[in-house]
């Protein structure tokens, strides 16, 4: 596929651009990360969850009272 010369300006011009975010908002990055990282995490937890068995409302309160 050949790119005519106005697309590769376009082209060059998204990579600029989305370098200097990139560089300029690291924190707009990590949080998109951190947020990617949680959502595999809770996906991991909802698959090991489904294999369990299941716990009574009071099973749950009594765990979590431990934890304070």
């Amino acid at each position: 596929m050949s790119l005519t010369a106005d697309e590769t300006r376009l082209k060059k011009l998204l990579k600029a651009a989305v370098v200097e975010v990139l560089e300029e908002r690291r924190d707009l990055v990590r949080d998109a990360l951190a947020e990617a990282v949680e959502d595999m995490g809770m996906v991991k937890a909802i698959k090991a969850g489904s294999r369990s068995r299941r716990a009574s409302r009071a099973e749950v309160f009594k765990i979590l009272r431990k934890g304070r």
